[in-house]
């Protein structure tokens, strides 16, 4: 069984939560969260992204930043920016973007369910990323933000969650994109319930603080914590794309790229089918086909492992896409004018649009115990930053 909690959140006083709500740490840098956040002192990104605050040259790993974090989270408690709830609950939190539209259980789960496997990952972290969200989340006692992970086919389960959309909400939000965001108290037991009888669950969007989470447990010497999670349903997610830039290609790499996966057509910045990539350079965009998978794995059979193992591998000697500073990855919702603008202004060499991973693929490397590629798949639309957090730090005085 899984271990489903509810908690007493702390969240925005309503008359504030459309400044305090943001978008997640990790999809903006330093500059477009500082941007973001102008003229708006109760932006919960001067918790998640407190360098902000500080001196533009300043190291985002200094421990004058974790402290400026936590500084922020205690002014935010201490001034009623926050709130606390009087009692424990599970919330319900849905999405809308355009015509998409998902419900998930917003709930603590436990890192001893992602230690012993329950909660599945399917990417390795970068040490780097860990240690910095493992100081943040010690430094302010608190999960700051959730975690996305992936519900299993559970008959009914959706249906519990749709129920609970009938009462008035907590929140109920229209962000800068356009995207609705609207939270309830739920009344029913039930969903947790019938998640906790699953056997496992899914990382889609938060590996990071997953693992993170784990290290802060394991520091604080505590065999389980909970930290906060949103849980959907797999039907109701959607995986865009999750584009590469490189950085740094001579004209031998270029060429011989295209002599082995040669362009099948031009023009077009999307390829329309699995097994295929678009690659732009020289202001123009061709089409061309992955090289065979390495073996029937489940993960060999992935886009983007056959893009590595073919491809960035052998022909532009990027070993490891995790650690090479000559690789660069765009989420899907920046679209394909992104990479044209990064290459037509000689940030990057050359742009790779991919196909989207699919669930069902991320499940079956999920089951089977392996990995992806990083930065294989890019959920959308986003969870909002700042509207629920788990925190078991005292007020300062």
């Amino acid at each position: 069984m899984l271990r489903i909690r509810p908690f007493r959140a702390w969240r925005p006083n309503p008359a504030s939560a459309s400044e305090t709500a943001c978008v997640p740490y990790d999809v903006i840098d330093t500059d477009e969260a500082r941007a973001l956040a102008a003229g708006k002192p109760k932006s919960f990104l001067h918790v998640i992204r407190p360098e902000i605050d500080l001196a533009p040259d300043i190291d985002i790993h200094d421990d004058a930043v974790y402290a400026q974090g936590r500084a922020a989270l205690d002014r935010f408690m201490a001034d009623g920016t926050l709130i606390q709830d009087e009692s424990e609950s599970h919330y319900i939190y849905r999405i809308v973007m355009g015509t998409h539209s998902q419900t998930g259980l917003f709930s603590l789960v436990s890192t001893s369910d992602y230690d012993e496997g329950r909660i599945v990952r399917h990417e390795l972290t970068r040490p780097d990323k860990e240690d910095d969200r493992t100081r943040h989340i010690l430094t302010q006692e608190a999960f700051a933000e959730p975690v996305l992970l992936i519900a299993p086919r559970i008959a009914g389960f959706a249906e519990a969650l749709k129920a609970e959309e009938a009462r008035e909400p907590l929140y109920d939000i229209i962000t800068d994109d356009g995207i609705r965001h609207t939270i309830w108290r739920s009344v029913s037991a039930l969903p947790a319930k019938m998640l906790a009888q699953a056997d496992r669950m899914y990382v889609a969007d938060g590996h990071h603080r997953c693992k993170a989470a784990s290290r802060a447990a394991a520091a604080l010497g505590e065999t389980d914590m909970s930290f906060p999670a949103v849980i959907f349903p797999q039907e109701q997610l959607r995986i865009m794309p999750y584009n590469r830039v490189l950085l740094s290609v001579s004209e031998a790499q270029w060429s011989e790229f295209q002599s082995t996966c040669a362009a099948i057509e031009r023009g077009s910045a999307v390829p329309g089918s699995r097994g295929r990539i678009c690659a732009y350079r020289d202001g123009m965009w061709s089409t061309h086909e992955l090289p065979a998978p390495v073996s029937d794995q489940a993960d060999d059979k992935l886009d983007a492992s056959r893009l590595q193992n073919g491809v960035l591998a052998p022909m532009f000697g990027i070993q490891d896409p995790r650690t090479d500073k000559r690789i660069g990855f765009i989420g899907g919702i920046r679209g394909t004018d992104e990479l044209v603008r990064l290459v037509d202004s000689c940030k990057a060499d050359v742009a790779i649009s991919m196909h989207p991973t699919s669930i069902v693929e991320l499940i079956a490397v999920s089951d089977a115990g392996l990995l992806m590629p990083p930065k294989s798949t890019w959920f959308e639309p986003k969870l909002r930053s700042g509207l629920l957090l788990h925190s078991w730090a005292p007020l300062s005085p």
